[in-house]
């Protein structure tokens, strides 16, 4: 995969960020997310590929762009044929509110290295490099957590674990504090939390917990470029779900996934702040129309970590 498409995806991400940023804090999830899902199809017209929406929107009838099997990009003779992963507008409800970790985003593999995971729950675990093939979904959150304390040679009492503020979350974080294990609750995001996971600076060291199925293939894609590791299984919500997933070749209900099942090959993860996060900075608008982006882009080929930042024009900036 050209090492340079990573710069033209960053393009796509920044149009998403800077059209759903306008709407921060203004308590309006669905226009905001539509600004961005607008943006972003927009932006990808001009990058020379073969893409296939595989992780997007929803399906085709839920989904008037960015939906499952949708074409995307400038298709030429020698365009190489990839698979996309996207959420233009993660944290749709942080983005609303103001709050922190709002993200665009998109991760970019060779045709049929994603998992085509069908829009429903996973139960997720994400680490750091160091822990690498220590953690296992099979096991209990205790054993994992200690299993992380080990592989950074720490105390329990020194390990941060995100989780979810959910309900359903209620017994795994009663046994994550029992360890005495710092526990990190958020309200949404968890592919910015499962990045954090295994970025030296945050202060996270594990993910653990049900969110997204789609959102777990991103966050696949982006510990393939980090090191880190990742294992999820889906967790369906009602039988419907669980007949189409079926439908999309996934036979056994209960597999555990590992990261290399979810996200393989050369991969590229893209994504642009919209509100301050741990990762990430959000969007900045001057005055005077200028606007400012910070942004990260990696590859799992060669493990390079790019931040950007970035300052726009918005009176010049082309309208795609």
């Amino acid at each position: 995969m050209d090492r340079n498409l990573a710069l033209e995806f960053v393009r796509v991400t920044e149009a998403a960020a800077l059209a759903s940023a306008r709407w921060v804090g203004r308590g309006e999830e669905k226009t905001a997310d539509a600004a961005a899902v607008d943006a972003m199809r927009k932006a990808f017209d001009v990058i020379r590929m073969d893409g296939t929406v595989v992780i997007g929107e929803g399906e085709r009838d839920e989904a008037p762009m960015l939906y499952i099997g949708e074409k995307v990009g400038h298709k030429t003779e020698d365009a190489p044929a990839l698979d996309i992963a996207l959420d233009p507008l993660e944290g749709t409800t942080i983005c609303a509110t103001g709050g922190p970790g709002s993200i665009s985003v998109i991760a970019v593999a060779e045709q049929g290295k994603f998992l085509h995971a069908p829009d429903t729950y996973m139960d997720k675990i994400a680490c750091g490099p160091a822990a690498r093939g220590k953690i296992d979904i099979d096991k209990s959150a205790t054993e994992n957590i200690k299993a992380v304390a080990q592989a950074l040679n720490k105390p329990v009492s020194e390990v941060t674990v995100v989780i979810l503020n959910r309900p359903r979350h209620e017994a795994l974080i009663a046994e994550a504090r029992k360890t005495g294990a710092r526990i990190n609750l958020i309200g949404d995001g968890d592919v910015s939390a499962a990045v954090a996971a295994a970025w030296e600076d945050s202060g996270i060291d594990l993910l653990l917990g049900i969110g997204g199925a789609p959102e777990g293939v991103i966050s696949a894609a982006a510990m393939q470029c980090l090191g880190g590791d990742f294992q999820g299984r889906l967790k369906f919500r009602n039988e419907e779900e669980k007949a189409r997933a079926k439908r999309m070749g996934l036979s056994d209900p209960d597999k555990k996934f590992t990261i290399d099942e979810l996200a393989s090959g050369s991969v590229m993860f893209i994504a642009t702040g919209v509100t301050d996060g741990s990762l990430l900075k959000g969007v900045r608008f001057l005055g005077n129309g200028i606007a400012k982006t910070h942004s990260i882009v990696m590859r799992s080929a060669t493990g390079t970590i790019r931040t950007i930042e970035a300052q726009h024009d918005l009176e010049r900036k082309p309208k795609h």
